[in-house]
């Protein structure tokens, strides 16, 4: 489903081997808590999706897992940014903006966290709908306006 949806938004796109359900298991277990049904789901078809330019708009479970850690577990940022714990990073921009899901309280919405300002704006209802604007603007910046 997922991939024939994206294919025909876009023909420009690369999608990863699937994952399996063992490793979203271990990306559920590694982040404590469930991943969202729609992504998991997509995951399932492909372990991550990336654009025309290799810009990964959606990451494999492990990326998943790696960079939420990251955001939540580095002191600097602690210092820095509000905290990115209610977060569910699941893909960037190219530019250093972080697509994310709100994991608490559980959300559908997809929103952006724009790195310059530690803004989080909502940018699309569900996943589907974010997979389908991104395709859509073609390029970096295109949840600014």
């Amino acid at each position: 489903m997922w991939i024939d949806l994206i294919s025909a938004s876009s023909g420009q796109v690369e999608f990863n081997p699937p994952a399996s359900v063992e490793a979203i298991s271990a990306a559920e277990r590694a982040l404590g808590g469930t991943l969202p049904e729609e992504l998991r789901s997509l995951l399932l078809e492909a372990n991550g999706v990336s654009d025309e330019y290799g810009c990964e708009f959606i990451w494999a479970a492990e990326e998943i897992v790696k960079r939420n850690r990251e955001m939540r577990e580095n002191l600097d940022f602690r210092n820095l940014y509000m905290p990115f714990d209610p977060l569910l990073f699941i893909g960037d921009s190219g530019g250093g903006d972080l697509f994310a899901f709100v994991a608490v309280p559980k959300r559908p919405d997809v929103f952006v966290w724009q790195h310059e300002s530690d803004s989080r704006r909502w940018i699309a209802n569900d996943l589907r709908d974010y997979i389908a604007r991104y395709l859509a603007a073609g390029g970096e910046d295109w949840y600014a306006s």
